[in-house]
């Protein structure tokens, strides 16, 4: 069985890993799509992220990390993907969730599978360590390695741009 594990993932977080790597235990391939969102505003640019997602899920096999554009019941259907997964910390993301996963079921016919966050990541987003990063914070507890050095030399360069 395929499912997808959409996101905007900016950056990818030790929490988005942690649902990414308990789905690719749980479905025979896990496509990690990484979206755009207007309402957004970005730190990374959608190839920078999809570099990032794609190095920090190289070790798992069944994993594979596109672009999402689009309708995301679109883009499951053209991968024969039947199952959204999402990873939820709180009431308020099971509210929204539960929205999403009831208009993705009749729009798309295809079933959402949430799975809550380990208990250490449950209150880490990535606004919160681009926030943090903005202010010249250590944001290595929060991503992997090569995502925390990106984050520095991506934040380092608006310093000396602004400065």
């Amino acid at each position: 069985m395929i499912a997808i594990c959409p996101g905007s993932f900016d950056p990818v977080t030790h929490g988005h890993l942690d649902v990414i790597v308990r789905a690719a235990r749980l479905f025979d391939h896990v496509i990690v799509a990484v979206g755009q969102n207007s309402a957004k505003n970005y730190l990374f640019t959608p190839a920078e992220r999809l570099t990032l997602v794609r190095e920090t899920t190289a070790h798992l096999p069944n994993v594979t990390v596109e672009a999402l554009d689009g309708l995301l019941v679109t883009f499951a259907r053209a991968r024969g993907a039947s199952v959204l997964v999402k990873g939820i910390r709180n009431a308020s993301d099971v509210d929204f969730e539960l929205q999403m996963a009831h208009i993705n079921a009749v729009v798309g016919s295809v079933e959402t599978v949430m799975l809550p966050t380990s208990p250490v990541w449950s209150t880490l987003s990535s606004t919160m360590v681009r926030e943090v990063a903005s202010y010249g914070g250590d944001v290595s507890p929060f991503v992997p390695e090569v995502v925390a050095r990106q984050i520095r030399l991506k934040t380092e360069g608006m310093e000396q741009a602004n400065g």
